[in-house]
């Protein structure tokens, strides 16, 4: 009796993962038309949290989307141009853009994302996942795109195509992985600077720095748009809290290369008291209390990541102090989140 014979058909699986990032200083500044006008500065750290995407081409002619996070799911046939039709728009505007632009026909395949953080968070989660998937697409059809092409392609799709609102340092801080201080200027110029940070000052920022997720929602696109305004509007208490916000940029810059972390909290309360006076929303009472109790309990700074109103906080504590903050805001709800800064960016690979 001869062998059964099996046929064995290898499956291919383009991956990526890209960094979320911490917005040390400088948030607003990167959002147009501020930059635009007088120039942006940011300078952020991008930490061990991830989104991930996973391409498995098919040749069934058809389209499947899987947000595993948020358990939305679509299956669609293989088009030229999916539809925008609420479910899952912004990897249906990838998908558009990448076939617009570059291969010119349908794409059948199935595509799974993750991130490790939720929408919303402050942690630049949407503008991350965006880039894990450019880098899969990247990877599975070698397009011509390299670090700076592939985040301002992540900008165009977010803040053109979908008419999205934000700013500009998060498809760039994935990209590029690290610490990083950005500079922004008009016609989308953007210019990373990579900060040589040494790993001793880089582990005690991390052991200092406690980063405290509210579990409250917020919409940042109300946030950046009212923070818009103020700067079409020429409203000068906004537009010279972005000033001081830009220059906290540079101070925080310089106490991370000079190894002066006894200077951090100052650097990030001096920001957050004029982040609070960029745009309503930016705050509230709930996070007015829980900031003054982490300063009350021996933190000497912090702020909410990313445009504000919820999300993500972190505190600068020093010495032992972080333990009696973690103590502090377990009466907030919430949760605080381990983490370690990663030096690295985007990485895709195939299996």
């Amino acid at each position: 009796m001869k062998p059964a014979i099996y046929l064995v058909i290898d499956i291919m699986l383009i991956r990526s993962k890209a960094p979320l990032r911490l917005g040390l200083a400088g948030g607003g500044s990167d959002v147009s038309p501020y930059s635009d006008i007088y120039g942006g500065a940011i300078l952020n750290a991008t930490i061990a949290m991830y989104a991930y995407a996973t391409i498995e081409p098919t040749s069934n002619g058809k389209v499947v989307l899987n947000a595993l996070d948020t358990g939305e799911r679509c299956e669609m046939p293989a088009t030229s141009e999916l539809k925008i039709d609420g479910t899952l728009d912004l990897i249906k505007g990838i998908y558009n853009r990448v076939v617009k632009d570059y291969v010119h026909k349908p794409l059948s395949f199935e595509l799974s994302t993750y991130v490790d953080a939720p929408p919303g968070s402050g942690l630049g989660s949407s503008s991350t996942l965006v880039i894990a998937i450019l880098g899969a697409f990247t990877e599975w059809l070698k397009l011509p795109l390299g670090d700076y092409d592939l985040a301002q392609l992540a900008y165009q799709i977010e803040r053109m195509d979908m008419n999205m609102s934000g700013g500009k340092q998060d498809q760039y801080a994935a990209t590029f992985g690290g610490v990083n201080f950005m500079e922004f200027y008009a016609n989308d110029k953007v210019i990373v600077n990579p900060l040589r940070i040494k790993d001793q000052v880089l582990q005690e920022l991390a052991v200092n720095l406690v980063l405290y997720y509210t579990e409250k929602s917020r919409l940042s696109s109300q946030i950046i748009e009212a923070q818009r305004q103020n700067v079409m509007n020429n409203n000068s208490n906004s537009v010279e809290a972005m000033h001081k916000i830009k220059e906290q940029a540079v101070l925080m810059k310089e106490a991370l290369l000079k190894g002066e972390l006894q200077t951090i909290g100052e650097i990030l309360d001096f920001g957050w008291q004029n982040k609070k006076k960029m745009a309503q929303g930016i705050t509230n009472q709930w996070i007015d209390d829980v900031y003054n109790a982490a300063i009350r309990a021996g933190a000497t700074g912090g702020k909410v990541s990313g445009a504000g109103g919820g999300g993500f906080m972190f505190f600068y504590c020093p010495g032992l102090t972080r333990y009696k903050v973690i103590k502090t805001l377990e009466q907030f709800g919430g949760q605080v989140k381990r983490y370690e800064f990663t030096k690295h960016g985007l990485k895709t690979w195939v299996i």
